[in-house]
């Protein structure tokens, strides 16, 4: 089966500025597909040259099996997009939005109604049919975005970080909805920065000031051998005082990085010293301390990768 999207060396110049630098991955059918980097590091870029907004200045990419840049429209016809913002018409009430957004796509009257039914029963925003966008709550207002994305039925959707400034709940809500619409073969690009959503993703890319820097699974990514270098272990600190210990670790010669994750420690310490370290943390009034091996965590991984390349 052809991957929904394939990217092969994108790279979008602006003068002088190298926004995306060679750029390549591919999508299979029904991922969700994380896309994280800092702020400015290129994920809007690449989303617009995929969604045919803006002309890569060199490589190529097909979405859905049309060219990016031979058949915009057709690209653009194919897809779904949720913007980080709101963006619909506060003013309108849900069914109106989502009458408008029909239109928008072009589908024909005759299907018009049911097709409408067919994303209010997806997203469960049924009882809110008449309220008009403004009234509805963060979370809600996020559902009837999806509505409106879902509404001509694309196979592929980018939603630019579609959980930020809404509650917990509603975000789980939501990626259960995502889920649940992978499952049916819906392809996903999700931009995020949070952690646990990432952990969610099937597979993640990393994008770091223009350059791509990993693309794999998320267990892919935490067993790189630059997340926990040859001769290093990964603990988990139990102790008291967390704030001041970690100060306290970061200062012993053998601790390449520690820090508060929760209530306890995440440290990169040199392998063989994992006693050490408690003995230091109790002598240090820390204790009573206790330390156990971990897998790096996401968050870990991105640090370190970030770190890594900012040394360069």
């Amino acid at each position: 089966m052809s991957p929904v999207i394939a990217a092969e060396g994108l790279t979008r110049r602006f003068g002088s500025f190298t926004a995306v630098d060679d750029v390549s991955f591919s999508i299979d059918q029904g991922s969700i597909f994380g896309f994280l980097g800092p702020n400015g590091s290129g994920k809007s870029t690449v989303i617009r040259m995929l969604c045919g907004l803006l002309r890569p200045s060199r490589g190529s990419a097909s979405v859905l099996g049309h060219d990016i840049e031979r058949e915009v429209e057709t690209v653009k016809r194919s897809i779904g997009y949720m913007s980080q913002q709101f963006s619909l018409y506060a003013d309108l009430s849900v069914m109106e939005n989502l009458n408008f957004y029909a239109r928008i796509y072009a589908i024909p009257r005759r299907e018009m109604r049911n097709r409408i039914e067919e994303v209010i029963d997806i997203v469960g925003i049924g009882a809110y049919r008449k309220r008009l966008a403004r009234h509805l709550s963060g979370g809600w207002k996020q559902r009837l975005a999806l509505a409106c994305a879902l509404v001509h039925r694309p196979r592929l959707l980018f939603l630019d970080e579609p959980t930020a400034g809404i509650d917990p709940v509603a975000r789980r809500e939501l990626w259960n909805l995502l889920f649940d619409l992978s499952g049916r073969g819906v392809t996903f690009f999700v931009t995020t920065h949070y952690m646990d959503e990432a952990e969610r993703c099937s597979h993640i890319a990393y994008i770091h000031f223009s350059k791509l820097i990993v693309c794999g699974t998320p267990n892919e990514l935490k067993t790189l051998p630059e997340v926990t270098p040859e001769a290093t272990i990964r603990l988990e600190v139990r102790c008291r005082m967390l704030a001041a210990a970690m100060r306290h670790m970061n200062a012993l010669p053998y601790v390449q990085d520690a820090t508060i994750f929760g209530d306890s420690l995440h440290a990169l310490v040199l392998a063989g010293h994992e006693r050490q370290l408690v003995r230091d943390l109790d002598a240090a009034d820390f204790g009573p301390a206790a330390a156990a091996e971990i897998s790096p965590s996401l968050e870990d991984v991105f640090v370190t990768l970030t770190r890594n390349r900012d040394a360069r």
